[in-house]
């Protein structure tokens, strides 16, 4: 069983549903692009150097985190 798994694809063709099924069915977390963007976007643009800036730390630091914890080790990330 894979520790963790990357979904990538265009715009709206159904990774967050997949992930969602593949969460349940396997027990993973799931971390999902929104998370991060709708917590940014109340406070910078989308297109901002802080939002990117910001974004790219946010998620680069919940992978840190979650690597040192003691949470269950399996997760999903989906991009994009």
């Amino acid at each position: 069983m894979p520790k963790f798994i990357l979904i990538i694809g265009p715009q709206a063709v159904g990774k967050m549903t997949v992930g969602q099924e593949l969460a349940k069915l396997l027990g993973y977390k799931l971390l999902y692009n929104h998370l991060t963007i709708d917590l940014l976007l109340n406070i910078f643009e989308y297109s901002s150097e802080q939002f990117k800036k910001l974004n790219k730390l946010f998620r680069m630091q919940i992978f840190e985190e979650f690597s040192k914890s003691d949470e269950k080790r399996n997760y999903f990330y989906r991009l994009f």
